[in-house]
């Protein structure tokens, strides 16, 4: 049976472990093209990709509450609802992504300046977030298109998707940067443009499901404003996530010294990248802890469930030493993939070995978190995010006071933040109140 329940598992999480890598790729490949502009692009980079991850990170709802709800009208035996609800989600992206569009590209300039970063630095980054925010609705319904996909138990196709568009993005970046001579914006219209490309694909995938399985198309007003309630306290618990990205930011940028902010903040950026990529790639068994665990329940089967959890820790657990040994072993030679300045080289190389070192825990992190979140256990995440921040906020802060730099604040991340959301996941985890079966439906 764990042989069986193993293969599953790596059924789902090895696609979804590669097209994960894959899909961080976009903010890697700007980062080692505009990196090589020189430091000062790099250091806005840094600013800017904080608040995209933001505001597309507040919308991953709409991949993993798709996923669950999908998962579970799929163990239900019903195929077409399932479909249905997946469809409700891609609306859902297109109405956020318009009002963020339409908000945030004028706001770019003030959003970049809330960092207290120099002018010098506030310029790319402005520069960089204005273009890339007209990407915003093909991100989410890439997020949505790959939810309702992995729902229904395909991590195979958002694989495919997710290598080609970012062999678009590396091109079209390469092109635009250099021959084209467009410099850091440049970087940002090919990701757009990379987007645009993926988001139509999934579309098209997703759109062949609906007609072949007899799904409507159209807009469901009460469809889509279930799927919004539902997402919502995966909203708080993501925004309590993004917010500790943007204290950690902030502390960063507030607690260097005036002559090595910019050194700090390109390091961060580089540091972080790689914390995400890294992320991306453990998440592969969360990804498969959703779907699984969604699908089970909605099956009925609690004892399956409770097996599968367990195995997935495991697999979490010891990915996560992999990527930790690794990440450890590549520290000296990494930075210079990414910039030519020594002292970004010199401080990113700590940096690096605090984050290996805090891979484990975030292994185990990635999974629990996955498992509740295809429970539809949002209510719950979203509390356990608020204690964690309010755990975590008050201790940047204050080395940020102090100036205890930037290896000191990478030290109460993946300690203080990445511990406290050990605890309240695990605690979770031991009770059964997640353990809810059948079709969960939200109030329309």
């Amino acid at each position: 049976m764990t042989t069986a329940r193993d293969r599953e598992i790596l059924r789902l999480a090895v696609p979804a472990f590669l097209a994960l890598v894959a899909e961080p790729m976009f903010l890697l490949a700007d980062a080692a093209i505009v990196g090589h502009l020189g430091t000062l692009p790099l250091a806005g980079l840094g600013i800017a990709a904080a608040v995209l991850q933001t505001v597309i990170g507040l919308c991953v709802f709409l991949a993993y509450g798709t996923t669950a709800g999908v998962a579970r009208h799929l163990g239900a035996g019903d195929l077409r609802g399932a479909i249905a609800q997946g469809v409700d989600g891609l609306w859902l992206a297109v109405l956020i992504g318009a009002a963020v569009t339409v908000v945030g590209v004028p706001l770019a300039g003030p959003v970049v300046r809330l960092f207290g970063a120099s002018a010098d630095v506030a310029d790319p980054a402005t520069t960089y977030l204005r273009i890339a925010l007209l990407g915003t609705t093909p991100l989410l319904l890439m997020l949505a298109a790959t939810g309702v996909l992995r729902g229904l138990q395909d991590t195979r196709t958002p694989l495919v998707v997710a290598v080609g568009g970012n062999a678009l993005n590396v091109v079209l970046n390469l092109l635009l940067v250099y021959p084209a001579g467009l410099g850091i914006a440049g970087s940002a219209l090919g990701s757009v443009l990379a987007q645009v490309a993926s988001a139509a694909a999934f579309v098209v995938v997703v759109v062949r499901a609906a007609r072949r399985h007899g799904a409507a198309l159209r807009p469901d007003l009460p469809g889509i404003r279930a799927a919004s309630r539902a997402g919502a306290p995966l909203v708080v618990r993501t925004i309590t996530l993004r917010a500790a990205i943007l204290v950690t930011t902030y502390a960063v940028t507030v607690g260097a010294v005036a002559d090595d902010q910019e050194v700090d903040l390109a390091t961060h950026q580089l540091a972080m990248t790689l914390w995400t990529f890294l992320a991306f790639a453990l998440d592969a068994i969360a990804i498969a802890a959703q779907a699984l665990t969604g699908r089970l329940l909605g099956a009925g089967d609690v004892t399956g469930t409770r097996e599968t959890t367990d195995r997935m820790v495991r697999w979490g657990a010891w990915s996560g030493v992999v990527t930790g040994v690794l990440l450890a072993a590549a520290s000296p030679w990494l930075g210079r993939l990414f910039t030519g300045d020594d002292a970004v080289r010199d401080l990113l190389v700590p940096v690096l070995i605090v984050a290996a070192l805090g891979q484990p825990v975030a292994g185990v992190v990635f999974v629990l978190d996955g498992v509740l979140i295809g429970a539809g256990d949002g209510r719950y995440l979203a509390r356990a995010g608020l204690v964690t921040l309010v755990a975590y906020a008050p201790v940047a802060l204050a080395l940020a006071a102090l100036s205890a730099g930037l290896v000191a604040i990478w030290v109460a991340f993946c300690t203080v933040f990445m511990g406290a959301r050990l605890v309240v996941l695990v605690h979770r985890a031991r009770g059964d109140a997640w353990l809810v079966t059948g079709v969960v439906r939200a109030p329309k």
